[in-house]
This record gives structure tokens, C-alpha cells and sequence, in this order.
């Protein structure tokens, strides 16, 4: 059965990891503003690097070895050796790379960000950076359950993922990339994971819910399955539970009661189908739901306010 968090898998893929094997010597700054919707940093040894949000908008994190920091949003941020430490460079979209007046920067132009793992000195650090492109309103519903910046410090027992990660980089065999790429796609969703299981993290209320054994079925059943005909009392039935009862405690948990929630899934559903496949507007209806291609664009606009075919059109644009 499936849930957002997995969903995020089917939407969110990784460019590969710009910091690959690549020795930063202090001191040393760079300044990001490539726009990406998600961007997954960890340090891989070293003693630490700095992660400062752009324009103040939060104070600076420390990043130490293994530790995770997802910066959200395409504002721009910087990373360096120290918050002290002015950006020597800025990297834009494409991995061009510049100075801060803007000129064009060769890969001999950085003496201090060098290509290779190699030997690790105190003032040294080795980073990863994994940029995600994000589709879908699957997607953007756990990405705005997000602060700008989330920090995960490392796991006294380890982070696997990372350490698989760490494996990989230092073995050049074929295909390392494609298994670098799905290793960055769990540590991605483990690290979700670990950030809304946090206390204080206020994970939103859809996430909480799946761990009531009542609504959480629920939810699960609806998101394998947004197509059946789901009524209040087949959910209830299904759950084990009264139909009064399982309105009230859905609606308690998840915060809307189970035919709003049930709408807005199949709408997301629609608009991701309608935005990445030719399927008609009628067999998009069909999959999500609803009997006719009118049924659908009646909820449709109702909830996003335009119609199923503006949409389409935006995203093809876009």
C-alpha cells in the first residue's frame, strides 16, 4: 500500500552529487543559487562545514561529518569552511560556476576544491550534495511540510545509507552513478522520515495519522486505491470502526474529514497523470475516481480553480 512519503520516491530524482570525491581545504565558501526545488547536503569527513540561508533568513547550521541539512526552496544559501568565510564562488544552475561580480570560473580557478577523496587534513572537508528536481503535487505536499532548512545531526549507531554512499565513492566500478542515485533517493526519504518522526519537528497532520491503526488504514487504503468508489462507511467498515466514529477520529487526526481529504488525493493524482502522461482527460477521471471527464473537471476547479486542461497546458509550458 502506498503513502506521500513513498509517492515523494516516484517524483523526486536526484542530478547526481556535485561534491563527488571532492576535497575542500580551508578556507573556503561557496555560494549556491542553481534555484532547486530540494537540496540534500552531508559532510563525509572532515571536522565541519557551515550552511547559511540567504538575505538572514536563519541563523547559520553546523554540518558535521554524516550529519544531513535539506535546504528547501530555490532561495539561494552558502556553504563554507566558516559563517566568516565571504562566498569565493557561486554556482548557478548547470554547475556553471562564477565569481560573486560574475565572471565565468574554470575548475583550475579553484586551488581549494580539489577533485578526488585523497587525505583528509584537520582544516579539510570532503562534502556531498545531492540536487533533487521535484514534480508533482504528491511531491510538493511533503515539501511544504518542510521548513527552508532542516538539520539532522548523525545517528550515534550510523546512517547506512551514508555509509553505503561513503562505500560507493571510493570504488570506480560502472555503474557507480546509477547506484549513487538510488542511494541518494533512500537517504533522502529516510531522512523525511527521521525529521517528521522528530518531537517539535510539527510534522503535518496526514503524517501523523498514518500511525493510528484506524485512520492510517484508511489513508493507506485510499492511497493505493483512489478509484474505488469510497464511501464514509465502506472506510469504516474497512477500519473496523462506526461510521460516526470513523468520521469523528479522521477528522481529529488529519484535520478535514475523509471525503475532503479523499478529493484532494485524487485531484493531486489527476493533476500529476494530466501533467506527465497524454492519457486522455476522460481516462485520467476514470483512474482517479470519477465516472466522467465533466465529474472530474468540476472538482478539479473547485479545488486548484482551473481546469483540467489549463493545467495540462501550464505544465507542458513549464
Amino acid at each position: 500500500m502506498d503513502d506521500a512519503l513513498s509517492s515523494l520516491l516516484h517524483d523526486v530524482r536526484p542530478r547526481g552529487a556535485l561534491f563527488d570525491q571532492t576535497v575542500m581545504r580551508s578556507p573556503w565558501s561557496l555560494r549556491f543559487e542553481e534555484g532547486a526545488p530540494l537540496t540534500l547536503l552531508t559532510l563525509l569527513s572532515g571536522e565541519e562545514a557551515w550552511v547559511t540561508p540567504d538575505g538572514g533568513d536563519g541563523a547559520p547550521v553546523a554540518l558535521r561529518p554524516f550529519d544531513v541539512v535539506l535546504v528547501v526552496g530555490p532561495a539561494p544559501y552558502t556553504v563554507a569552511d566558516s559563517p566568516g568565510t565571504a562566498p569565493m564562488a557561486v554556482v548557478h544552475e548547470g554547475d556553471r560556476c562564477t565569481t560573486p561580480d560574475g565572471r565565468l570560473i574554470l575548475d583550475e580557478e579553484l586551488p581549494w576544491c580539489t577533485p578526488g577523496r585523497g587525505p583528509v587534513g584537520g582544516s579539510s572537508a570532503v562534502a556531498l550534495k545531492g540536487t533533487y528536481q521535484v514534480h508533482g503535487s504528491v511531491s510538493q505536499r511533503v515539501l511544504t511540510a518542510l521548513p527552508p532548512l532542516v538539520h539532522l545531526p548523525a545517528p550515534p549507531e550510523g546512517c547506512p545509507p551514508l555509509d553505503m554512499i561513503a562505500a560507493e565513492l571510493d570504488r570506480p566500478t560502472p555503474g557507480r552513478q546509477v547506484v549513487l542515485d538510488r542511494l541518494l533517493d533512500l537517504l533522502l526519504v529516510t531522512s523525511l522520515r527521521e525529521w517528521f518522526d522528530t518531537p517539535g519537528a510539527h510534522a503535518p497532520a496526514w503524517y501523523r495519522a498514518h500511525s493510528d491503526p484506524v485512520v492510517g488504514t484508511a489513508l493507506r487504503l485510499v492511497h493505493d486505491d483512489p478509484a474505488r468508489a469510497w464511501t464514509v462507511a465502506s472506510l469504516a467498515a474497512e477500519t473496523g470502526t462506526s461510521r460516526a466514529r470513523f468520521a469523528q477520529r479522521f477528522t481529529e487526526l488529519v484535520g478535514q474529514p475523509p471525503m475532503a481529504y479523499l478529493t484532494e488525493w485524487r485531484i493531486c493524482q489527476a493533476a500529476d497523470l494530466l501533467a506527465t502522461t497524454g492519457d486522455t482527460v476522460d481516462a485520467v477521471a476514470r483512474r482517479v475516481g470519477y465516472s466522467t471527464s465533466y465529474a472530474l473537471s468540476v472538482a478539479f476547479k473547485r479545488t486548484l480553480g482551473i481546469r483540467p486542461t489549463e493545467h495540462r497546458a501550464l505544465a507542458r509550458r513549464g
